[in-house]
């Protein structure tokens, strides 16, 4: 018993040094802040040079030439800097998952294949460490993603500055979540002798197509019953998974499916034809294959790990540099994410500048990581882009922020509320440079 509380005392500790106790959320804004002399990145595939953005009660009130605000407005004087609107990740476990290995401290996921009335919102830890490292590379808000082997539930669009997870919530329960099965047959090793060279190598011990198949063909089953009971005047029961995917079939949730493969962005398509809903395909490697496909059915993408090795041998080893360039050339509405589990969602912005290198032009990409992840995520009336009556979510840079060498993120707002950029990396990297008198030695 003593050890089990030992255990218990010690990881408590360790999660509750998770939190940055000096990093606070900002206070509401008060006063008219105007930023001036930018070049300002709208989001929407227009630049302006030396642009001004006025921010008034946490909105953007005007964005011209010589616009101003009220007298006591505070000015930012952004010469020689960039302005862009507030990154998006669109994909992320943020907040679900602080250290994968601690297992306290991972709440992704739950138990079972069909869980579609699990919602990540209310499990998104706002002390986490990882937000404030991804704030200071300009992303402002993420949507965020429970994991699962199948149906796993509902994610929500958070923005990055908040106290709790009510405060942070954007958009709740804005898409359900499905993991599509491989639809893939793979070679599977038998005991005593199964291993390369043994009597039973190679031999398959199940059937993953049949098998994933027969999980999709359940899956409808259990649409058109929720389908029913939506459509019932009178219910005798509250069934509770049926409730949690209602909207689906009124499209006010999106059915986000993780797929790869032709074969398996195919299928998906099948629940747009039989239930109508409003499909986003995640992850897509393949998706260049299909896109006029995509473009025919309105089914948006998310690409979300584009510094990887291509989907099958046949394909050019850059193809997933390239993807990105020929979603735009068809008219898909695509995103672009960073999943890299050691990233944690900071590379966004040098994604997007790989796919700048392979065919976009860099007011596309900009796009892919602020307004067309806002149209996916189905917040575009708030936030992705520099517009008249947005939420001023707004990041300054002294250089490309889509380009490693030069991004500098110096000031970040929040619905108008300029935020502590401050983060436990920093910390960490003032700290040592203190200790072995860094700085001094560099001549800093």
């Amino acid at each position: 018993m003593k050890k089990i509380l030992l255990i218990a005392a010690c990881i408590s500790f360790s999660v509750a040094g998770f939190s940055q106790a000096n990093v606070l959320p900002a206070k509401k804004q008060t006063s008219d802040i105007v930023i001036t002399n930018a070049t300002v990145h709208t989001g929407t595939g227009q630049v302006l040079e030396g642009g001004n953005i006025v921010i008034k009660d946490g909105k953007i009130a005007a964005v011209a030439k010589g616009a101003t605000g009220a007298a006591d407005a505070q000015v930012v004087d952004a010469k020689g800097k960039h302005v862009y609107p507030g990154l998006i990740l669109p994909t992320s476990n943020l907040g679900l998952v602080e250290i994968s290995a601690v297992r306290a401290s991972n709440d992704s996921r739950e138990i079972g294949d069909m869980n579609p009335n699990i919602r990540s919102i209310v499990a998104y830890n706002t002390d986490s460490k990882v937000i404030n490292t991804l704030r200071s590379n300009g992303i402002l808000a993420a949507n965020v993603i429970p994991q699962g082997s199948f149906l796993a539930g509902s994610s929500s669009v958070v923005q990055l500055d908040a106290w709790n997870w009510e405060d942070a919530a954007v958009k709740t329960d804005a898409g359900m979540h499905l993991f599509m099965p491989t639809l893939m047959p793979r070679p599977s090793f038998g005991r005593g002798g199964g291993g390369p060279g043994g009597p039973n190598a190679g031999g398959m011990q199940t059937d993953p197509v049949k098998e994933g198949l027969e999980k999709i063909e359940q899956l409808k089953a259990f649409f058109r019953e929720a389908k029913a009971y939506v459509a019932s005047p009178a219910k005798d029961e509250t069934n509770l998974k049926y409730e949690s995917v209602k909207n689906l079939f009124s499209k006010k949730q999106k059915f986000y499916v993780h797929a790869n493969t032709v074969k398996q962005m195919l299928v998906a398509l099948d629940f747009v034809k039989e239930f109508g809903f409003d499909l986003v395909i995640i992850g897509a490697s393949e998706s260049w294959q299909i896109a006029d496909l995509l473009k025919q059915n309105n089914v948006s993408v998310i690409l979300q790990q584009m510094h990887s090795l291509p989907t099958t041998t046949d394909d050019d080893v850059d193809q997933p540099y390239k993807t990105a360039a020929a979603l735009q050339k068809a008219g898909v509405l695509f995103s672009i994410s960073d999943d890299d589990s050691q990233t944690r969602g900071r590379n966004l912005a040098f994604n997007a500048g790989t796919a700048v290198t392979y065919g976009l032009t860099k007011e596309e990409a900009l796009a892919a990581i602020s307004l067309n992840a806002a149209k996916i995520m189905g917040v575009a009336d708030k936030t992705g882009s520099i517009e008249v009556g947005k939420e001023a979510n707004i990041v300054i840079s002294t250089g490309d922020i889509l380009d490693m060498s030069t991004s500098n993120v110096t000031d970040a707002f929040i619905q108008g509320r300029k935020i502590n950029l401050d983060d436990k990396q920093k910390q960490l990297s003032d700290r040592y440079e203190q200790k072995y008198e860094l700085k001094q030695k560099k001549g800093f």
